[in-house]
């Protein structure tokens, strides 16, 4: 199987997306698991429920790195994406 530009662009557009949604999925069921099922206060910063209200940190604060480059990524295969469907077969 040849690996071409659209090929690898539609790679690089869709696994980061999928990546980044699966790792925001997993985090919002243990907030819900701590504040509807143990009625504790979920720990944006430590990752963990407590007994003590801690104030709401967006994921882009605690992991800039992980969603900035999730998102360069998928542009990247956006790009490719067109050049693959852009150039000519042949």
């Amino acid at each position: 199987m040849k690996l071409t530009s659209t090929r690898l662009g539609l790679i690089l557009l869709v696994v980061p997306i999928v990546v980044l949604l699966t790792l925001f999925f997993v985090e919002l069921g243990d907030i819900r698991q701590c504040e509807l099922v143990d009625q504790g206060y979920w720990n944006y910063l430590a990752g963990h429920c407590g007994d003590t209200p801690s104030p709401f940190v967006p994921w882009i604060v605690r992991s800039p790195w992980l969603v900035n480059g999730g998102l360069l990524v998928s542009v990247v295969g956006l790009g490719l994406c067109m050049l693959g469907l852009y150039r000519r077969r042949g």
